[in-house]
């Protein structure tokens, strides 16, 4: 067999991380806070069932939907992005300069494509979403890291490394951070926008989670702030509508956007049209509004809930952030307890079988950091199941924390 690009080698420890995300997700005998899917109870089936019914004729959209389409996306749905998803967010945009990409991870690979040369540098956050590090180097790119804290990405540790690295881009998930569920804040923002501008490097602005706060106050995104184009925003309708419809979309310069257009041809010339029709329609007739309040009411009872039984059930000296949205939050563990190891035991264990996702994949740096942290997903359990969850895994760490010290 002829020998594999070189890329595979130099993405095989992420793609690794990005296998074992998935492995306990299907099992029902599992409890899982380890993936990061909607709640099935936030899936619109029945409200798609009704526009697909009524759409997909030949009379209605349904030859629309089932041909090709432009290669930017379709009209209607890039004016929803516009209109119901920017602007009440403060972005002002224009339809020209919105791409729908195949999902909220296409908007990387594409920016990728435009951007990154082998041996290039992004800087991403410490810790940082390990799939978009493997698409960045499967690109061959070089990430580093900038520090963090409770507020998100540290400008001063940021400007420190542009000026260090040259890096071609920025990479970083400002609101409900995954994995931290850590927001960045407004100060910070604007901070970050004009390193972006000063420095001619690509702010890349990962906001998924964004549209899903269910408390705290509503923060202006990174984009607005941009007034050089140096900023781009990614986004996803997976949080919001549906995962499966494999649906997302991408703000940038009239620069960026042309050559966005030609790599997009050259990747699958177009999203698929039937999803990108009825997410239009589920905008257009009106059933955002109440839909988007039942998901923020829905995951602030089950963040309610895992917070509580953290604090309730992990041992004394577990630190844990209280996200104001999206689906996760982070725990450090005490004594010095390797969560890689944790979770193999508890999915071993069989009064146990709980999944999390430890914490030492999200960070580039290697060198056991955050080998004690985990990220705990409660979007897609349900509140009995969060308590009964984080009692087993509390307990299971409390044991493990009890014989150290008899030893």
């Amino acid at each position: 067999m002829p020998a594999f690009a070189k890329r595979m080698k130099t993405m095989e420890g992420s793609a690794a991380i990005i296998r074992g995300l998935f492995g306990s997700m299907g099992d029902p005998g599992v409890i899982s806070f380890g993936g990061g899917a909607p709640a099935r109870e936030a899936l619109p089936v029945d409200i798609v069932r009704e526009i697909a019914n009524d759409v997909i004729r030949v009379g209605g959209r349904g030859v629309e939907a089932l041909q090709y389409g432009g290669v930017m996306g379709l009209p209607d749905l890039r004016e929803v992005v516009v209109s119901d998803l920017l602007a009440p967010k403060g972005v002002i945009a224009d339809a020209a300069n919105i791409l729908i990409t195949s999902g909220g991870l296409e908007g990387m690979n594409l920016l990728c494509q435009l951007f990154i040369d082998p041996g290039d540098v992004i800087l991403v956050e410490s810790p940082t979403f390990v799939h978009c590090v493997e698409i960045f180097e499967m690109f061959q790119a070089r990430c580093i890291s900038v520090a963090m804290d409770e507020n998100g990405m540290i400008p001063e540790d940021l400007e420190d490394k542009i000026k260090k690295h040259s890096p071609k881009m920025v990479y970083l998930i400002p609101t409900f951070h995954n994995p931290t569920g850590r927001t960045l804040s407004l100060d910070r923002r604007k901070r970050i926008a004009e390193l972006g501008s000063r420095y001619d490097t690509i702010i890349l602005e990962d906001d998924p989670y964004r549209d899903i706060r269910y408390s705290g106050s509503d923060l202006l995104p990174i984009k607005a702030f941009d007034t050089t184009g140096h900023t781009v925003l990614a986004n996803s309708f997976s949080k919001i509508f549906s995962p499966g419809s494999r649906l997302g979309y991408v703000l940038a310069s009239d620069e960026i956007t042309a050559k966005l257009f030609d790599a997009k041809t050259a990747t699958n010339s177009h999203t698929s049209m039937l999803p990108q029709v009825i997410c239009a329609e589920f905008f257009k007739r009106g059933f955002y509004p109440s839909h988007h309040k039942m998901i923020c009411d829905l995951y602030r009872e089950r963040r309610d809930t895992m917070i509580r039984s953290i604090d309730s059930f992990f041992p004394k000296g577990t630190k844990r952030t209280f996200p104001d949205g999206g689906l996760f939050t982070w725990a450090q563990i005490p004594g010095g307890i390797n969560t890689t190891a944790l979770l193999a035991e508890s999915l071993a264990d069989p009064d146990v079988r709980v999944a999390f996702v430890a914490g030492e994949g999200f960070f580039i740096e290697g060198n056991g950091m955050g080998n004690n942290c985990m990220r705990i997903s409660f979007g897609s359990v349900a509140p009995e199941k969060i308590m009964i969850g984080a009692e087993r895994l509390g307990s299971l760490i409390s044991s493990k924390i009890g014989k150290q010290e008899d030893q």
